[in-house]
């Protein structure tokens, strides 16, 4: 059990964790139950360290928090969001050459234009954010939603870093439930937004990759992580 935490963990963050854990199959199909909370762990040590910072100075404590997330995270949903843009636009509607696009390590100008902008809304959003205590609901929130993804919606590369996670629906649809109800009795109307918001996030870019690919690759879970955090960290921000 501990091992698929550590998996979760290890491949969501930059918190180091045995890499043993790494070569068991069983670890990592029990990982995708694990991402609600890792999520949780990421939102909670950035309210820690918000809680730090000095309070009246809300543009620098959201570049100081930004900076931290990205570091925190190793900037691995990001990746994805660049790919994702790049191969959205350059592959033109076709599935074989948007797949390909993706396996690109560079970025064009539209991964990176969506990069920044998705940070520049998170910056925003959480400058504009007066109740830090609300700011682990994104994290968590997203991982949800990428917890699903990989739950109900076929994995199209064969062997990739995203194949097997589906193996243990029974834990992580448990572990979602449990993560959607923390949500609504800890933060009350804020968590049912948020989770609204991250369920029409999902919906609508879950049928945009079965358009075009007939299913998600790790780029476009990555993806869907960073548009759900910006679209959370809005939401909340605006109702508070």
């Amino acid at each position: 059990m501990i091992d698929g935490f550590l998996v979760a963990l290890g491949f969501l963050t930059r918190i180091p964790v045995p890499s043993r854990v790494f070569a068991d199959p069983a670890g990592r199909a029990r990982s995708l139950a694990w991402y609600p909370m890792v999520g949780a762990l990421i939102g909670m040590l950035l309210f820690a360290m918000a809680w730090l910072l000095p309070q009246g100075r809300p543009l620098l404590s959201a570049a100081v928090l930004l900076c931290a997330w990205v570091f925190l995270t190793g900037a691995l949903h990001l990746d994805g969001l660049a790919d994702s843009a790049d191969a959205w636009v350059g592959g033109m509607g076709d599935r074989a050459r948007t797949l390909e696009i993706m396996k690109d390590p560079r970025s064009g100008p539209a991964g990176v234009t969506v990069v920044v902008l998705v940070l520049l809304l998170k910056f925003a959003a959480m400058a504009s954010l007066s109740q830090w205590s609300l700011l682990w609901l994104a994290p968590l929130v997203a991982r949800m939603s990428l917890t699903m993804a990989f739950l109900c919606t076929p994995y199209v590369r064969s062997g990739g870093m995203g194949s097997g996670l589906a193996d243990a629906p029974r834990a992580a649809c448990a572990a979602m439930l449990c993560a959607g109800a923390a949500c609504c009795v800890l933060t009350g109307w804020f968590g049912v937004i948020a989770l609204a918001c991250s369920g029409i996030v999902f919906v609508l870019w879950r049928r945009a990759c079965m358009r075009r690919l007939g299913g998600i690759t790790g780029d476009t879970a990555g993806a869907l992580t960073e548009i759900n955090e910006a679209v959370v960290l809005i939401a909340i921000s605006l109702m508070s």
